[in-house]
């Protein structure tokens, strides 16, 4: 009897860590077919002890295509954590901690700068700008369609220079704050902040010159990790 013969079906993939080597024979006599599926747990034995991890099969039947297949699965061993030790780094040292909490209360002064600055409304009085109410302005804070920072003892503040020529909040501010990730610092630095993609105007600029797409833009950008 000839040997089963190797078909243009055999191959080598992989996924999920598994490496699968295949070959297809065309329906041999049974004793034939047996003994390849023989040799072929016997190389699977010699591959497991030589690599060390298991190999397994998976036998295809398919008469209608006249053929069977048989695929040694070879998995792949995981990675344990003894191979890849992680070092314990501990707490940060004195110098390290000291350097922390200077920039922290750094931080902290320069918030409080910031709030405290003149141009810097409470939200009765950002609200009386307006002409409208206290709780309608808090609400407009919530939904994106005015600037309202935390600026804790003082309670949130609203940066005057958020309106437009007409005395309004920037049509814009809603979609920035979507796209800053509704926090309303990083909408205050991206304003008061120098661009690139806005020819180095700040944000606050290029929207009081109505450029409302660039702007828009350049916040997308900078969320990618765009150059600036």
């Amino acid at each position: 009897m000839a040997a089963p013969k190797r078909s243009n079906h055999g191959g080598t993939g992989s996924h999920a860590g598994v490496t699968a080597l295949s070959f297809t024979t065309k329906l041999p006599a049974q004793a034939n077919f047996k003994k390849v599926l023989l040799e072929r747990y016997q190389e699977a034995i010699a591959r497991s002890r030589k690599f060390g991890h298991r190999v397994s099969f998976r036998v295809e039947v398919d008469p209608a295509a006249d053929a069977q297949t048989i695929t040694p699965v070879e998995e792949q061993p995981i990675a344990s954590d003894d191979e890849f030790p992680v070092e314990e780094t501990g707490k940060p040292g004195a110098e390290l901690e000291a350097a922390l909490a200077a920039a922290r209360e750094r931080g902290r002064k320069r918030v409080a700068e910031i709030v405290a600055g003149e141009d810097m409304l409470g939200a009765e009085a950002f609200a009386k700008l307006l002409g409208t109410s206290r709780v309608t302005v808090n609400a407009w804070r919530q939904s994106g369609q005015v600037l309202g920072i935390d600026g804790a003892k003082r309670g949130f503040r609203f940066p005057v220079w958020q309106l437009d020529k007409h005395g309004r909040p920037f049509g814009a501010f809603p979609a920035l704050h979507a796209t800053l990730g509704n926090s309303a610092w990083a909408v205050y630095r991206f304003l008061v902040s120098r661009h690139g993609a806005l020819d180095g105007r700040t944000g606050l600029h290029a929207l009081q010159q109505g450029d409302d797409a660039l702007v828009l833009a350049a916040a997308e950008g900078m969320t990618r990790g765009d150059f600036d």
